[in-house]
């Protein structure tokens, strides 16, 4: 089906972005994206069009938050402080980019994976996990397998999880999986959760801090108000603001220009001091 978007849209920048780790390149400039059971092949065919290989239905029902399609990216970016000329800077570097709206299952994992992983590392376990613990998908162009449930994770040994990579983060994964699978933790009852509640929850999980629960609370569930700080966001802060944390004064709107600044240093390391 062919679908319009106008607003910032780059499948290139949300796959590079960070957020997400199972969006893959494919020839002919396709992107693949997974989303529980459902598959997404998604091409740009012209300024503002796409061809979506979905049904109608799927695309209204599933994908439109996932790209977060209500929301005007546009608008965000043109109410930045013109006196913040590194946001400004770091919007535009970054403008297409989307806060997908991702299984909260799969973003506790691969963030308590993620932890001092590189991205092509965390991406490499990830898909180790799936191929080996997933349930088989197919689409009309290749077998996938999707992300593994909780039930599915909590029935492997510590070691089983090392040998996909996960080293020792294992037992924070193994200890996830076994409070999901047994509803100690359940992430859909999150949902209506206010910000702080949600983050003190989710910081309740072994393995999990403040950055973890901050990165699970914006991809998993939307709060776009959470704006996580990681190594490169605490160097932007460090040696942009001079130590003073700019994303307060940004609302609802901080965790969307986090991403721009995470992507505008993750392609710019050697302006950061101590940077090889």
């Amino acid at each position: 089906m062919h679908i319009r978007i106008t607003d910032d849209f780059d499948l290139k920048k949300i796959s590079d972005s960070g957020q997400c780790f199972r969006v893959k390149e494919l020839p002919g400039n396709i992107f693949r994206f997974i989303c529980g059971n459902h598959i997404l092949y998604l091409e740009q065919t012209g300024e503002c069009e796409y061809l979506a290989d979905t049904t109608p239905q799927a695309w209204e029902s599933l994908w439109k938050s996932y790209f977060d399609l209500e929301r005007n990216y546009g608008q965000i970016r043109g109410a930045i402080n013109s006196e913040d000329t590194y946001l400004t800077e770091a919007a535009e570097c970054g403008k297409g980019i989307r806060i997908l709206r991702q299984d909260p299952w799969e973003m506790l994992v691969t963030f308590i994976i993620s932890q001092r992983k590189n991205i092509p590392a965390i991406r490499s376990a990830v898909e180790i996990l799936c191929r080996r613990y997933g349930q088989e998908l197919r689409s009309s162009r290749e077998t996938l397998y999707a992300f593994p449930s909780p039930q599915a994770l909590a029935a492997l040994s510590q070691s089983q999880l090392r040998d996909c990579g996960l080293g020792y983060r294992a037992p924070y994964v193994a200890d996830a999986a076994r409070q999901a699978a047994s509803k100690e933790l359940d992430l859909q009852l999150l949902t209506d959760l206010p910000d702080e509640a949600l983050l003190e929850r989710l910081e309740a999980v072994k393995g999990v801090g403040i950055k973890v629960a901050s990165c699970i609370s914006l991809f998993a569930y939307g709060r776009t108000g959470i704006a996580p700080v990681d190594t490169w966001i605490r160097r932007v802060i460090q040696e942009r603001y001079q130590g003073r944390d700019p994303f307060p004064g940004y609302g609802p709107a901080a965790g969307i220009l986090q991403q721009y600044m995470f992507y505008h240093a993750l392609f710019h390391k050697k302006e950061f001091t101590g940077t090889p």
